[in-house]
């Protein structure tokens, strides 16, 4: 915004707020009887405190024309919450305890939307936005890391290197800089698996699953092999996350038990380690939170943490549970990760996703997707705690969004996770949020009685699937485009509405790396 326009915006709201004062002074608005719920903050009745509010941001405005970080982004962080659509962030807010709260990364000061359609489909998956926003080119549904010439099965597409997608893992890599990954899923996931994999199907993540599909494991090497032999998995300094069983036969147990889904004989995570010593390096492997308390960050080289033999738990089921001293939670996991790649002195690209917020809301599991987010915002502090705006750019985003609403009308001080007070044609209750779709289908409905009267009680509980109106077994995504917020060098460049593809690109620009490593701040 023009700086004289803003200007001229704070002295008519100076006018205004001096006139309005007086006439509010001594005006104290009751409810009337039909208004059983209290106001939760008596100042908002008055006109005076929303004019200073807005009189507020828009110096906040100003100061950030002012301050607009244009040197060179010598780290760049993208936290990426899967599923995480406008409405999850907007009922989170509720969860942390009122509608005008802020979840954390909310107070970031550039603000965007993304579109995040595949080239084939309307409504994406992960692994077609993994390739748009972490290489700049889109892709089809359900491909990983390669454009949209390669079809989704393909045994020998994704091989072909004209077909290939260099993402900015391998930019921050060929500038010298270090980088890794973080996720509360498998790390052969689909978003995880777009750092650093070139493949034709997203569930390509071990060699049974390659051949299942009769393709030659060696035409079309699966994802965990590509982590530990890819150019650029295998440079990755942290791999922090979830699936022991994709790296390991079905004829081995990992460390809690579980045998692998491998057929080839193969022991990727012994391999790994191989790699690294042969190379002389310190690395270090480790499964559980005790392990990770063990290793010295500061003189490590290497770090690969497999937590689980799948994903890792949901954030609220940690305590509910009482696991949080055996699994570390995505705070935990982003404050290692980052500890181990500042101590290059030429920077790093570190990937942070937050996947198990898709996984509830796919399971219509409303109480667990908005306690990921809310634990995902924690990592985000956390990494903006440890790091400087002037030298870090921090991107938060989504892949695509889901099909969860917030519906009726609702008090303030009600738990968004209950139930309206809103009058129905059939007088029977319904949830604040419910979902298009998806396994919550049989929570409201039976063919016996038709709508099912829903109550506290039932809302109340974990494992409560959140109501839908058309039958699935999982929920499927949203077409929605989601929101972008920056913070750090050159974050204005995330306002506004573009392409998901253009956030690769920015990143890319505002570390000089990759195709923008020549260009000049």
């Amino acid at each position: 915004m023009d700086r004289g326009l803003i200007l001229l915006l704070l002295c008519g709201v100076a006018v205004w707020l001096s006139g309005s004062a007086s006439a509010q002074r001594d005006h104290q608005r009751k409810w009337g009887s039909g208004e059983p719920h209290p106001i939760k903050h008596e100042e908002e009745l008055l006109t005076e405190y929303w004019v200073a509010r807005a009189q507020e941001t828009l110096h906040a405005k100003l100061a950030e024309t002012q301050a607009v970080h244009t040197n060179v982004a010598k780290n760049v962080i993208l936290f990426l919450g899967d599923g995480m659509s406008v409405h999850t962030v907007t009922a989170t807010r509720n969860l942390l305890g009122d509608s005008a709260e802020k979840v954390y990364f909310e107070q970031f000061p550039y603000t965007g939307l993304s579109k995040t359609y595949c080239v084939n489909r309307q409504v994406a998956d992960s692994a077609c936005t993994a390739t748009a926003y972490l290489g700049g080119v889109k892709g089809n549904y359900g491909t990983i890391g390669i454009n949209a010439n390669v079809p989704r099965y393909s045994c020998d597409g994704a091989g072909n290197v004209e077909n290939q997608v260099e993402g900015i893992a391998q930019w921050a890599q060929e500038a010298g800089k270090n980088a890794g990954l973080v996720t509360t899923a498998r790390v052969t996931h689909a978003s995880p698996a777009g750092v650093y994999a070139h493949i034709a199907d997203r569930n390509w993540e071990n060699d049974w699953e390659v051949t299942k599909r009769s393709c030659d494991p060696e035409q079309a090497p699966d994802i965990a092999r590509q982590l530990v032999e890819g150019r650029v998995g295998k440079a990755l300094k942290v791999v922090l996350g979830g699936g022991r069983q994709q790296f390991i036969n079905t004829t081995v147990n990992d460390e809690e038990g579980y045998p692998g889904y491998r057929t080839d004989g193969r022991h990727l995570i012994k391999e790994w380690l191989a790699d690294k010593r042969a190379a002389n390096v310190s690395a270090n492997y480790v499964w559980s939170r005790k392990g990770l308390s063990l290793v010295d960050l500061d003189k490590t080289e290497y770090l690969l943490g497999l937590f689980a033999n799948s994903h890792l738990p949901y954030n609220g089921d940690r305590a509910r549970n009482r696991s949080q001293l055996a699994d570390p939670s995505l705070s935990e996991l982003t404050e290692a990760a980052i500890r181990v790649l500042q101590r290059n002195e030429k920077g790093f690209f570190l990937f942070v996703e937050g996947a198990r917020i898709d996984m509830a809301h796919h399971d219509t599991y409303a109480r667990r997707a908005l306690e990921d987010t809310a634990e995902f915002a924690q990592a985000v502090q956390k990494a903006r705690e440890m790091t400087s705006e002037e030298d870090t750019l921090i991107v938060v985003t989504a892949d695509h969004g889901h099909t969860m609403s917030i519906n009726g009308y609702p008090y303030r001080d009600q738990e968004i996770l209950g139930l309206t007070d809103d009058e129905t044609d059939d007088e029977l209750p319904y949830t604040i949020l419910s979902y298009a779709n998806g396994p919550g289908y049989k929570s409201a409905y039976n063919q016996a009685q038709g709508r099912v009267h829903l109550t506290e009680k039932l809302t109340d509980k974990t494992d409560f699937q959140y109501p839908t109106l058309v039958p699935l077994d999982a929920e499927s995504h949203g077409g929605d485009d989601v929101a972008v917020y920056a913070s750090g060098p050159f974050a204005q460049f995330f306002s506004g509405n573009y392409e998901q593809t253009n956030i690769a690109a920015m990143m890319g620009r505002a570390a000089g790396i990759g195709p923008y490593a020549n260009v000049q701040p």
